[in-house]
């Protein structure tokens, strides 16, 4: 009797056992490399005590890398992913194709009705919320301040890019390479394009005229292009054509920059442990011609769960905790306030440990600054202030941007640079129907 209760009792712990391996979930993360992330993997001992039958797998790619494996996945129902970063671009078009989950079913704790409406807004499709953010942003001017005072100039909280020229040419000393302005030359449609889109709403310039035809061959996409050039070949680092957020971030920290206008997210990350210049930053709104515009962006690198998932309640599980109050109070008390993911919740900005972080201000001000309903000084057709919300655009954005990087890497003229992408936009958005 005694060896068949043992051998029952075995049997039965097994069993147990096998079935406690077999509950468990395994889910896939696709993400990008960007500081915010990489810290959110260092904290995952908290997301396994409180989920203990699901592990995440991580898979973390460069920006451009990112976009191009996660849209050809979900287009292609590959099923590699069951939470995607995304952003602000994807999100409205894939919602509306029926390729994402509606994260309206969150638990209540996830509370909706705190995100920021800017971001919210620009994550929701008829009423259904597609992606939660994990962090908002806009873009600003960083600064250094001793290397403003020691040229004798004061940043205005709202400069004009003729304010950002002259400190440009007052902090340049390429001796000690230190350059006056550090901006994104990589060739991608989130990197060079995200910026010189942006930029060139400032200047009065488009990507469409109301019929869907390319502006590229009129004045204000030239004067663009002739500043952002004049910038960056007289006051810019070398091989910027190279450069994107994380090689500018880079020389950002290690002194080599008088300014780097790029997104507020990295607020924390050039005056933060790793920047030698840290507590010499400074911070002021993306720049305007006069015109009504800013060349501010709006984003929001969000996760979202892919149509054909079968984990989607893990996969829920996973978002909710990444993208609700507790987790910014977990990166609070682990990293400071500082390093909290910015720009999704108004709770943060209401928070009174969080109004004292000195950029706080300047990024909720960007934020709302941006408006991608009317992104650009005359009408346009489309949404979007860094990019246009077709599902095109990824395609041609990226080719046009492969244009201006050479542009900028001299190996072809601005005018060239200019009519190419005047020509391949209007080829590609003939084919696809947009002009008659």
């Amino acid at each position: 009797m005694k060896m068949t209760l043992r051998a029952l009792f075995g049997a039965t712990v097994s069993l147990t056992l096998a079935g406690a391996a077999m509950a468990e979930t395994t889910i896939t993360v696709a993400t990008v490399n960007n500081g915010d992330m990489i810290r959110m993997q260092g904290l995952m001992d908290d997301f396994y005590a409180k989920n203990p039958d699901i592990k995440v797998n991580w898979v973390t790619l460069e920006e451009n890398a990112l976009r191009q494996k996660v849209t050809t996945d979900i287009a292609t129902k590959g099923g590699q992913f069951d939470v995607l970063t995304i952003g602000t671009y994807e999100v409205p078009i894939w919602g509306k194709a029926g390729w994402l989950v509606s994260l309206n079913d969150l638990p209540a704790d996830y509370d909706a009705a705190d995100l920021l409406p800017a971001i919210a807004g620009g994550l929701t499709v008829d009423g259904n919320l597609y992606a939660s953010p994990f962090y908002g942003e806009s873009s600003m001017v960083m600064y250094r301040k001793d290397l403003m005072e020691a040229a004798g100039l004061t940043m205005p909280d709202a400069p004009t890019w003729a304010d950002i020229k002259a400190a440009a040419a007052a902090m340049t000393d390429k001796d000690k390479e230190q350059y006056g302005i550090c901006l994104r030359g990589k060739a991608g449609w989130g990197e060079n394009m995200a910026f010189l889109t942006a930029m060139s709403n400032s200047f009065g310039a488009k990507w469409f005229d109301m019929d869907w035809h390319a502006q590229f061959d009129q004045k204000p996409w030239a004067d663009t292009l002739a500043f952002y050039l004049d910038l960056m070949n007289n006051y810019g680092p070398p091989g910027a054509s190279n450069n994107g957020f994380n090689e500018n971030l880079a020389l950002f920290q290690q002194g080599h920059c008088g300014m780097w206008i790029d997104a507020t997210v990295a607020a924390s990350f050039v005056t933060g442990k790793d920047s030698t210049v840290g507590d010499k930053v400074g911070f002021a709104l993306a720049p305007d011609n006069g015109l009504g515009k800013r060349g501010n962006w709006l984003w929001a690198w969000s996760l979202a769960i892919p149509a054909g998932t079968q984990k989607a309640d893990a996969a829920k599980a996973f978002v909710n905790w990444a993208t609700n109050k507790d987790y910014l109070a977990l990166v609070a008390s682990k990293e400071g306030w500082a390093n909290v993911p910015p720009g999704t919740r108004s709770s943060l900005y209401a928070n009174e440990e969080y109004a004292k972080i000195p950029f706080a201000k300047m990024t909720l001000d960007s934020i709302n600054a941006a408006d991608p309903t009317h992104p650009t000084v005359d009408p346009v057709p489309y949404t979007g202030v860094q990019f246009v919300a077709i599902p095109e655009f990824q395609g041609i954005a990226t080719a046009v941007g492969q244009q201006f990087s050479a542009a900028l890497a001299g190996t072809t003229s601005a005018a060239d640079a200019l009519a190419a992408a005047q020509a391949l936009t209007t080829t590609e958005m003939t084919k696809a129907g947009y002009v008659k």
